[in-house]
């Protein structure tokens, strides 16, 4: 069987091990990138795909004859149109699991460079307040400290979770939030309740049409002036127009976001286009250690070792 990998270059950057995956199929073509004009052609013939961020539309996937399988290289599956796939019989799986880690610990560097305003005093020191100062240390910002303060969680699989148990760690108190669209579930609370009662909200739900825009001009409005807002889960969840404003007029007091609707941003985007100081913003990267990128490159060779032994595993349905 032949397999290709659109996109390899955003999983492995020449330090990981493809030993494994490499010998699962009997033919590989491995493409650092693809470009949309090239799709078409990288597909033919490809009965099984590899793709982490390669848009694999109705169009592209009508016209793959041969493709059985697609290995999406990420747990989010937005890139991938899942009901033309099912309609052309191609199974559809993800990759679950693999950076928990790297994520949480990615939450928690933005919520405490933000609580403790690490990027403003190391600006002062950068500027000699401190060796100007009157006394032993500059005070010049309020620092938060996390113990007892309120956490929510808006999507509760397995990110969200290991994000709570490592807020509890902090000694927080962990609110999660009913599921956006779902029926209600016993210990979670209705969305605005945890928009107005939480001190930071971290994101770890899917972009479906039920999140897209999620938080929005009307949901900012519900927040405390001393919020912050994380997000390492997909940008179309935030109205970033509506962040920036929030932010810029001191709606909330910051956020961390580690994703953006379009990415890269090569349009501009309204948290880039000035600077916003109560903004860190990061490259995606929250995913990206690199325990985490063989953990994924693991998980793809597992999923599709188990299509080919007929007991396909991760797959996602439309």
């Amino acid at each position: 069987m032949r397999g290709v990998f659109l996109d390899s270059a955003t999983v492995d950057r020449q330090d990981l091990d493809l030993g494994a995956l490499k010998s699962c199929l009997s033919d590989w073509s491995i493409r650092s990138t693809t470009a949309v004009s090239e799709v078409a052609d990288a597909l033919q013939g490809a009965d099984i795909v590899v793709s982490n961020k390669v848009r694999l539309d109705r169009e592209t996937l009508q016209c793959a004859d041969a493709l059985k399988l697609v290995c999406v290289a990420a747990t989010g599956t937005n890139n991938v149109d899942l009901e033309a796939a099912a309609e052309y019989n191609i199974t559809v799986c993800n990759a679950r699991c693999y950076a928990t880690t790297s994520v949480v610990e990615h939450v928690f560097t933005l919520i405490l460079a933000l609580t403790r305003h690490l990027h403003d005093y190391q600006t002062s020191v950068k500027q000699g307040k401190w060796h100007a100062a009157g006394s032993f240390c500059l005070l010049d910002y309020p620092i938060m400290e996390l113990a007892g303060r309120t956490l929510g969680i808006i999507g509760y699989g397995e990110l969200g979770k290991a994000t709570a148990a490592m807020g509890r760690a902090f000694g927080m108190n962990v609110v999660v939030a009913q599921r956006p669209g779902g029926t209600s579930k016993t210990g979670r609370s209705p969305l605005d309740q945890l928009l107005s009662e939480s001190d930071i909200i971290s994101l770890h739900c899917p972009l479906a049409s039920t999140t897209h825009n999620l938080i929005d001009h009307r949901e900012f409005a519900l927040m405390g002036k001393d919020t912050l807002l994380i997000n390492t889960a997909r940008g179309g969840i935030v109205n970033e127009t509506a962040l920036r404003q929030a932010l810029l007029s001191g709606q909330i007091a910051g956020a961390g976001v580690d994703v953006l609707s379009e990415e890269p941003p090569r349009q501009g985007n309204p948290l880039l286009d000035e600077p916003i100081p109560n903004l860190i913003v990061t490259p995606h990267v929250a995913w990206a250690g690199k325990n985490a990128r063989q953990s994924l490159i693991n998980e793809l060779t597992e999923n599709i070792h188990a299509y080919l032994k007929g007991r396909p595993r991760n797959v996602v349905h439309a």
